[in-house]
């Protein structure tokens, strides 16, 4: 206790006089991050492309740079793994020809990343709602060992979903225009046969009433029929809530029981937040600490 007034006690003599300084540091963080913003919602909202664009590429590159200075090896192996398998899924999803392999391929692999993800995060909050609440002291484990423990998962969780759902949309979005069932203006560029799944553009081999062994078969309200895991991929992993053919609107629940399959709102707005944090929070505190440093503000 001594030794923290000390140390509270040189802090304020340090400081002292630098009243005026201080309020000028706080108004201009706080006008950067008000025009930051505007900025960003400008931005997106104008060319939602390039935004997405950038912003991806941030999400990927920003935390290496922190966990790299850091040593977080943990974090930098798992990285190096995703990016890895992430890099080679989007250049098959960019190749043209598209082989017929790829979308099975690509949906599969954000699928299971997503499941990954999602658990990870789960299993990330409650272990730090379990140490607020005191039931790692059952266990005999340390709050603190226990809620790092918490936090990383949520962390994890968090942050690869966020990349993969981005990764996920940009290939989808992809490979629909390159099968050439999908267009800007909302037409369908290629007739569909009622045998023909839109999003691979594979025949579908399984009938919508039966069972089938690897996959089922589901119909959408618009009649339109999909192979189980194009349209889990589609629907799920690539944030898409239309027909990739017709783009009328799904109803989801029809085709997922589970409620744990369902594209979640609160989820979905939680990860565009940590999209904000982890891609433009630092750019934005690194452009207030330039600006005090130009003014001569410590």
């Amino acid at each position: 206790m001594i030794i923290w007034d000390t140390q509270h006690a040189r802090m304020h003599a340090k400081h002292k006089g630098h009243e005026a300084m201080h309020a000028e540091m706080v108004l201009i963080l706080i006008v950067t991050l008000v025009i930051a913003q505007l900025v960003l919602v400008q931005w997106k909202q104008r060319h939602p492309k390039s935004y997405n664009l950038v912003t991806l590429f941030q999400m990927w590159v920003v935390p290496l740079y922190f966990t790299t200075k850091l040593h977080w090896w943990r974090f930098l192996v798992t990285w190096f793994i995703f990016s890895v398998v992430t890099a080679y899924v989007t250049y098959r999803a960019t190749r043209k020809p598209l082989e017929c392999t790829t979308p099975r391929l690509v949906y599969k692999w954000f699928l299971l990343l997503y499941k990954i993800s999602y658990a990870t995060g789960i299993v990330g909050y409650s272990v730090v709602m379990f140490t607020l609440f005191g039931i790692n002291l059952i266990f005999r484990i340390k709050p603190e060992d226990a809620m790092d423990f918490g936090v990383s998962l949520l962390f994890y969780g968090l942050y690869y979903g966020v990349l993969g759902r981005d990764f996920a949309e940009m290939c989808a979005d992809v490979m629909a225009s390159t099968v050439g069932y999908y267009s800007a203006s909302g037409m369908p560029t290629k007739h569909l046969s009622d045998s023909i799944c839109a999003v691979c553009g594979q025949p579908i081999l399984v009938d919508v009433s039966e069972e089938g062994i690897i996959e089922n078969t589901y119909r959408l309200s618009c009649n339109h029929v999909f192979h189980e895991f194009c349209i889990r991929g589609w629907c799920i992993v690539g944030k898409k809530q239309t027909c990739p053919y017709c783009k009328e609107k799904v109803d989801l629940k029809r085709m997922f029981s589970n409620p744990w399959e369902k594209p979640h709102v609160m989820y979905g707005q939680l990860l565009d937040w940590l999209r904000y944090l982890v891609a433009w929070q630092p750019v934005i505190i690194g452009l207030v600490q330039g600006i005090n440093y130009i003014l001569g503000l410590e």
